[in-house]
């Protein structure tokens, strides 16, 4: 079923991230798609979280279980929805750019029209909503005098093998 993996390095810390990326009551503000988030409850360490995306002339809601272990990582379970299994997590890891980051879900729908539609355009709506995040950040931090790479280097990548354990 449909798995994306994306790695880049942000001109912003691990907590600046993390902390976007935790925001999921914001999230109808800047995610493509995401068109109502209800946070029911939220400790330190984790959240249940209600989304409803809507495209097209589908529009589902689903519940997840997020993890939250600030600044390093994020991990989302699905708890209930339309989906047979849904699987998310977030790695940001210091860099001397910034922060490493490495994104990565694995999901299956139980209807399969949904599941084809969906088929048909996850790449590329999965980079915008990564994008989105990205855009985000810099609209609560401003842009960073961090330089900025869209690749994680040779060093993220060893820091990504090294926290390898986490996605597995």
């Amino acid at each position: 079923m449909p798995k994306y993996t994306e790695q880049r390095i942000l001109p912003y810390q691990p907590d600046q991230v993390f902390k976007v990326v935790a925001d999921v009551g914001s999230y109808p503000d800047f995610l493509p798609w995401c068109v109502g988030a209800r946070v029911y409850t939220h400790t330190q360490t984790n959240l249940v979280a209600e989304l409803t995306v809507g495209f097209g002339i589908f529009r589902e809601s689903f519940t997840s279980y997020v993890a939250l272990d600030e600044p390093s990582t994020i991990t989302v379970r699905y708890e209930r929805g339309p989906f047979r299994y849904l699987y998310n997590q977030w790695v940001f890891l210091p860099h001397d750019r910034g922060c490493c980051v490495k994104f990565f879900v694995d999901f299956e729908l139980r209807s399969l029209l949904l599941q084809a539609a969906i088929g048909a355009v996850f790449t590329e709506a999965t980079r915008r909503m990564v994008f989105a995040f990205t855009e985000r950040l810099k609209k609560v931090y401003a842009t960073p005098s961090i330089s900025y790479k869209e690749e994680c280097d040779q060093r993220c990548q060893e820091m990504i093998s090294a926290k390898a354990e986490v996605f597995s």
